[in-house]
């Protein structure tokens, strides 16, 4: 009997996976992908478009690009998962059927009930995000003056916080726009969790840049012209972003299988408590012995080799693959900029430093982009976004 394998999500881990399993399955199986949009976004580039919109050509391929014609793409919002009938619960369109479903949905931003702020900020989740904050950044700086500029506050001094802050700088100073850029962070010091020395290059740049950081005193409310903090002065905004954390989607909410705050908890081998579903990705826990693997491009990218070939096996009757993720460093842009840390050889790159910037880390920023889209479409698209990334 011809099994039916169904991908939810089109991120990393959704168009990762769909390679994989194209190749392990041919034609022994049936494989519809579903997403709720048509194209692939390279998440950690979307960044790009806040400064300027039309960088999202190079950042977005189509689903026709990905997959082969072979499989079958569904464009609809997932909005439940019914394990014991095995069915994928659609918004618009007839549910599916599966015999097999990897479920790589992604997370949306967590506002940790903090009052207001869901309803006055902008997030980063999407391309439909970054298109909105260029477009009110453009027209807070087009209200503003250089006498009173435009307050732009970006909460949350985590990666996506600090790309964000950095293309808002370029876009300021490509336009000579009257903008003030502040970023926020409830701990003690931006990029947290990280190490030292790339906090302190991360916020060298920033401050080159002409971003006000502020650290150690968390954000207590939002109004529509002012955010509150827990002991600070509040902060006046015209724009303000919260790129403050993650939590699951409410398609999970009510799904018979283990997971914390809608995220799928998933062993080592990406099954979760029922053996005919699969996660991955930021949608998934996955265990990794001490603590769960990080929810970051480079891991998807990784678990996506591993979880498409274990389907097969599944399938097969064949004993499935441990994963353990290999952190092989981290690249961070700001703006133009880049800083790299423990940047592994598996990249390419192998320097006797632990930390470094400057043209070095600004190309091996492009370079990991250009692999991934080169990985999932080809490499004449990969070159063809090379400026853009």
């Amino acid at each position: 009997m011809t099994e039916n394998v169904v991908v939810l999500g089109a991120g990393y881990a959704g168009a990762g996976a769909i390679k994989k399993l194209e190749s392990e399955l041919g034609d022994s199986a049936r494989l519809t992908w579903i997403a709720d949009v048509d194209y692939h976004l390279v998440l950690h580039e979307s960044h790009r478009v806040i400064r300027d919109p039309s960088v999202r050509s190079d950042v977005t391929f189509p689903v026709d690009d990905i997959a082969a014609p072979s499989t079958r793409f569904i464009q609809a919002e997932v909005t439940g998962l019914d394990v014991d009938d095995r069915v994928v619960e659609l918004d618009g369109a007839e549910d599916v059927e599966y015999d097999y479903v990897l479920v790589a949905l992604g997370t949306q931003t967590a506002f940790y009930g903090i009052p207001g702020l869901e309803e006055h900020s902008l997030t980063l989740k999407s391309l439909d995000d970054a298109l909105e904050i260029h477009e009110a950044v453009k027209e807070a700086s087009q209200e503003a003056t250089r006498g009173d500029p435009a307050q732009v506050v970006i909460g949350g001094a985590g990666l996506s916080g600090i790309q964000t802050a950095g293309e808002i700088a370029e876009f300021r100073d490509n336009h000579r726009a009257p903008i003030e850029i502040h970023l926020v962070e409830a701990l003690e010091e931006i990029f947290p969790g990280n190490d030292p020395e790339i906090q302190q290059a991360l916020r060298d740049l920033l401050e080159d840049a002409g971003v006000h950081i502020h650290t150690d005193d968390p954000i207590t409310e939002a109004t529509e012209d002012h955010i509150e903090f827990d002991e600070g002065d509040p902060l006046e905004h015209d724009v303000l972003v919260w790129t403050g954390g993650i939590t699951g989607r409410d398609a999970l909410d009510d799904v018979d299988l283990e997971n914390e705050h809608n995220r799928v908890t998933a062993e080592a081998n990406f099954q979760t408590s029922d053996e005919r579903v699969f996660a991955v990705g930021d949608s998934a826990i996955v265990d990794q012995g001490d603590q769960p693997a990080p929810p970051t491009a480079q891991a998807a990218w990784q678990a996506a080799e591993v979880v498409g070939e274990n389907i097969a096996r599944a399938i097969e009757n064949r004993p499935l693959k441990t994963w353990e993720h290999e952190d092989k460093g981290t690249v961070v842009s700001v703006g133009d900029k880049a800083v790299a840390h423990d940047v592994k050889p598996a990249f390419g790159v192998s320097l006797p430093v632990d930390t470094f910037s400057g043209v070095p880390a600004e190309t091996l920023k492009k370079l990991i982009a250009a692999r991934w889209i080169a990985d999932v479409t080809s490499w004449n698209e990969a070159r063809k976004a090379w400026s853009s990334l």
